[in-house]
């Protein structure tokens, strides 16, 4: 296997992060006086929508009554972004088992590292500062998000761009789901994805995956990704 670079999805893939993002939803709907709450029930199927500004328009197409304008979603997004931020500096979040170790040993195999999510910048950079104590570009060497293309997974849009970024062909490089949005978005990119379902996404079919793993630590690697990084 020829492997130059590791692409990563954030969210339930880096870390369980979607019961902070349920929670700075709930506290800004709570903050504009919604009498919105999303349970975790309600939120696995809001995740099946890609993007956040996304999943309020899609929840707030199944109610009747007054509707919030486009503006104004944006506005209550960057609210949600900001309240996430605060979350996360609370320093409670931990990385899932594995990942550190992962990263570690890719780049002292000299293979690139990458971002490709949905979320948005701001995100990105809000965990790398809870999870590793760094900004995002000391961690990885490239970051595609959500809010850099025109479309979110399943389209393939922010895998194209970290392979732009990256100046690589797709099968020198391995791309890291948790969700069969994200396994779809990095297919149709022509990427080999290697699937560890999350706490949100276990339910999912994500048997089209070239692997699956229940964590990234080092027992559950496949044994041609533990070949390719060895140093």
């Amino acid at each position: 296997m020829t492997l130059r670079a590791l692409i990563f999805d954030v969210d339930g893939t880096l870390a369980e992060t979607e019961e902070a993002h349920r929670a700075a939803f709930n506290n800004t709907f709570a903050k504009w006086g919604l009498d919105w709450h999303w349970s975790q029930s309600d939120y696995r199927t809001l995740l099946k929508v890609t993007g956040g500004k996304e999943r309020i328009k899609a929840f707030q197409s199944s109610l009747a009554g007054a509707r919030l304008t486009d503006e104004q979603i944006a506005q209550m997004h960057k609210e949600k972004t900001a309240r996430y931020g605060e979350i996360l500096a609370s320093g409670l979040l931990e990385l899932r088992p594995g990942v550190a170790a992962l990263i570690d040993t890719a780049r002292r195999a000299g293979v690139k590292l990458a971002v490709a999510t949905t979320t948005n910048t701001p995100n990105v950079e809000a965990l790398c500062q809870c999870c590793w104590n760094a900004p995002a570009t000391d961690v990885f060497d490239h970051i595609a998000a959500g809010d850099m293309v025109a479309q979110k997974k399943p389209a393939p849009d922010v895998y194209l761009l970290a392979l732009q970024q990256l100046n690589l062909p797709a099968d020198h490089c391995i791309a890291f789901e948790d969700s069969l949005n994200g396994l779809r978005s990095a297919h149709d990119a022509k990427l080999r994805v290697l699937m560890t379902a999350s706490a949100y996404t276990d339910d999912e079919d994500h048997s089209a995956a070239q692997w699956q793993a229940p964590s990234l630590m080092a027992q559950h690697l496949p044994m041609e990704l533990s070949e390719a990084l060895r140093c």
